[in-house]
Formats: C-alpha cells, sequence, structure tokens
C-alpha cells in the first residue's frame, strides 16, 4: 500500500518553501560589530590567518564541516540517466540526510557535464571548499575512472556511495549471517547478479572481508563473466572466471550466497531451492528485489535474507553508511577514506546489531523485539546509536591506519558525538516546526 500520492510527494518538494534544505547563519548578525566582524572589515583577520596557514580554514570557515554531494544525474536510483537537473531532487535528499542522522552541512553540486576528465577537473577545482566530496549517480565505468583520479589528486575524503555504501552495509550482514551460519568467508562461493558499481565495489570489499575471487560468480546483461568472454571492461575482467556458468540458475546451485545488485525477478524459487544450506540472499534491485523475502522463505525458512526495502528485515540501506563514515572522517581531518575505514564501518555495524534494541526503536517499528538472529544481521536506520559506533570506529580507524590529520580520544569523542547529534536534531526540528504545513 502506497504511504503516499504523486501529489503529496510533489506538494512535499514545494510547499511552503522550495525544495528540502536552505542555508541557515548561526553566527548573529543583528549589530553593527556583528557586520563589521561577519564581513568587511573583521573578516579580513580571519583571510590573513588562513593565507598563512592554509590548515586554519578548517577553524575560522564551516569547511571542515562541508561535504559536496556531486552528481551529473547520469545513474539515478531507480530513474537511470534523467540529467543533473532532474537529478537535483536526490542530492538535495542526500543532503537532508547528512544534516538529520550525522549534523553534516552540503551543498548539493549538479554538473552539467558528461566528460569525465572535465568533471573530474570542475570537482579538483572546488576542494578549498569543501572537508569531502559524495560522489552520486554518476554511470558506469566512468565513476570508477572519476573517483580513482580525484583520490590521487585532492587531498580531502572523496567518496562514491553507490560504489561502496552498499558494500558497506551489506558486508556488515555478510559478517553476522556467517558467524550465525557457521561458515567462514574463505569458504563460500558467491553468486552476484549485477556487474556496475555497487555489484563490482560490494564484490571487491566481500574479498576485503576474506571472499576468494575465484569464488565469486558475477552475472551482467549478457550472462556469467568469464574468460572466455572478449566485451569485457576492466572492472568485469577482474571478476572472470576460469569456468563458465550457462545461466544464473546453474551457478546458483549449492552456492552459499547471492548478492542481487540488477533487477526485479533475477531469481526464481527453485534457484534459491537449489542454494547450500543457510543460504544468504542480499536481493538489493529497488524497489522491486530480484526475489521477495516472502518467497524466499516460502521455500527456504532457513535463509538469511536482506533486501533495499524498510517493510522486510535486514534492510541494507546505505543511510547506515555515509553520514557516520564522512562525519568520522571530517571530525579527525582524514585525507581520504581509505579500505581501513571503510572495513571498520562494516565491523562496527556488525557489533551494533549484537546489542540490545533500544525501545524507541521497537517503537518506530511497531514491534515488540528485535534480536540479533536471522532476521536481524543489520542495524536500524532508526537506531541513534550509528553515530557513535560507526563514526567513533572511523576516526579510529582513520587514526591507526596514518591518514588522520588530527587526533581525538575515541571515548570522549563517543560522548561529543552522541551530544552533537541530539543538540542538532533538537535544532532542526524546532526548525521545520516553524513551517506551518505538516507532512
Amino acid at each position: 500500500m502506497a504511504l503516499f500520492t504523486p501529489q503529496e510527494a510533489l506538494d512535499y518538494h514545494s510547499k511552503p518553501g522550495k525544495g528540502k534544505i536552505e542555508v541557515v547563519p548561526i553566527k548573529p548578525c543583528a549589530t553593527q560589530k556583528h557586520l563589521s566582524m561577519a564581513y568587511s572589515p573583521g573578516v579580513a583577520e580571519a583571510c590573513k590567518a588562513i593565507q598563512a596557514d592554509a590548515a586554519l580554514s578548517y577553524d575560522y570557515t564551516g569547511r571542515g564541516n562541508l561535504v559536496a554531494v556531486v552528481s551529473n544525474g547520469t545513474a539515478v536510483l531507480g530513474l537511470g540517466n534523467i540529467g543533473p537537473t532532474a537529478g537535483k531532487p536526490v542530492m538535495e535528499g542526500k543532503g537532508v540526510l547528512f544534516k538529520v542522522f550525522a549534523d553534516v552541512n552540503v551543498f548539493d553540486i549538479n554538473l552539467d557535464v558528461t566528460d569525465p576528465d572535465e568533471l573530474c577537473k570542475i570537482v579538483k577545482a572546488m576542494e578549498p571548499t569543501f572537508g569531502g566530496i559524495n560522489l552520486e549517480d554518476i554511470k558506469a565505468p566512468e565513476c570508477f575512472y572519476i573517483e580513482e583520479k580525484l583520490k590521487k589528486e585532492m587531498n580531502i575524503p572523496v567518496f562514491h556511495d553507490d560504489q561502496h555504501g552498499t558494500a558497506i552495509i551489506s558486508g556488515a550482514g555478510l559478517i553476522n549471517a556467517l558467524e550465525i551460519s557457521g561458515k567462514k568467508a574463505e569458504d563460500i562461493r558467491l553468486v552476484v547478479s549485477g556487474a556496475g558499481a555497487a555489484a563490482t565495489s560490494c564484490s571487491k570489499f566481500y574479498e576485503n572481508l576474506g571472499v576468494r575471487r575465484e569464488n565469486i560468480s558475477m552475472f551482467d546483461s549478457r550472462g556469467h563473466i568469464h574468460q572466455g568472454r572478449t566485451d569485457l571492461n576492466e572492472q568485469k575482467r577482474y571478476f572472470a572466471q576460469e569456468k563458465a556458468y550457462a545461466s544464473l540458475a546453474e551457478a546458483m546451485k549449492g552456492a552459499d550466497c547471492f548478492l542481487g545488485l540488477s533487477v526485479a525477478g533475477m531469481v526464481t524459487q527453485d534457484m534459491v531451492k537449489s542454494m547450500g544450506s543457510n543460504p544468504i540472499i542480499f536481493a538489493c534491485a529497488n524497489p522491486v528485489p530480484e526475489i521477495s523475502y516472502d518467497e524466499v522463505k516460502a521455500v527456504r525458512p532457513d535463509a538469511i535474507m536482506g533486501t533495499g526495502r524498510s517493510d522486510y528485515p535486514n534492510q541494507i540501506n546505505n543511510v547506515l553508511g555515509f553520514p557516520y563514515i564522512f562525519r568520522g572522517a571530517l571530525d579527525v581531518n582524514a585525507t581520504c577514506i581509505n579500505e581501513e575505514m571503510k572495513v571498520a564501518a562494516s565491523h562496527a555495524l556488525a557489533a551494533l546489531a549484537k546489542e540490545q534494541v533500544p525501545q524507541y526503536v521497537l517503537d518506530a517499528y511497531g514491534v515488540d523485539s528485535m534480536e540479533y538472529g536471522v532476521d536481524y544481521v543489520i542495524p536500524t536506520p532508526l537506531d541513534r546509536r550509528l553515530i557513535e559506533f560507526v563514526s567513533g570506529a572511523v576516526a579510529q580507524a582513520a587514526m591507526d591506519s596514518g591518514v588522520a590529520r588530527n587526533t581525538v580520544d575515541i571515548d570522549d569523542y563517543k560522548k561529543q558525538l552522541r551530544k552533537r547529534l541530539e543538540d542538532s536534531q533538537e535544532r532542526v526540528t524546532a526548525y521545520i516546526g516553524s513551517y506551518d504545513q505538516q507532512f
């Protein structure tokens, strides 16, 4: 049943204010003295200090808590290549999530640019403005090139969430699913439906968690990716297997894990029946998964099943990752978001799923209990402890791996995060409440 009508969605985006975000000053500007300090002549003091030491831009401007959500609208989730103007509502929405869940400010940057090198040149030129870059909804294979080039050329975190977000969240689910099923990452056979940015990134991330590349069977729209094919790009060639499967159904026989990042209906109940014991199934096509939770459970009650949907257990939702990953990276002034930080985020999510679920989460989902097990291997997006677990783990990993320019005491930092989020949510709630129209 739909939660809203199309007109209600349009009203939400247009009334009473246009769009979903706006810039609000955080310093007073009510007196002549305020005005003189905010702009001329007082602003010159901050300018001269930063000119002498560029690192002071993180003290005298909002740069250290400002992320650019950058897109050219060529691969908007569920909508495809709709362009930067039509994609802007999505990028604004990403800004809302950054702010609400982790108190990170965002400017959405929607670029009418398809040439990868030109896009990189524009984004790199914006480095003095931002503390981090979140690349979003840029089509493959250009997205791989763009992220790698910017990571090499910029000295602030660059993170393509479409690639890494799903990898980190589903990776947390995989860690716990393997524990529950009594399997080891290095022993499982994984079948992947889809070979785009998210699928290849997830598969590489699972390698970091111990899955063997030779045990990953990946399928694109033309079938199994094997070494006999001559139509593969660099990312697909990485996963080309020596053995060729004739079909997805053949590959699924005896498989331990299925990852779907393709389209609805790719998997049948017979395929699920043919999988090994305690199969792990992450069917992430949106809004309709490759196979539904109910269809899987009807034939394999022992399956550990996750989708991208909020109306079924184990939702693989990127909001569990990106706000908190950037929060941790920004707070230690990290130069990048490296593999150590991503793996730390995944393990933090897995650890949180083992904690007792607070009553406010149960109330939000209208259930009496949520306990670590087959139907709860990933925390819910409404768990307010996420910022402490994930941001704390990311900050620690940044320090441990040598990419943090600042250091924090993790125990104190977690307490500060909790207070920061409470204060931010109070401000945001009060501000939104000032609008008359309720949604």
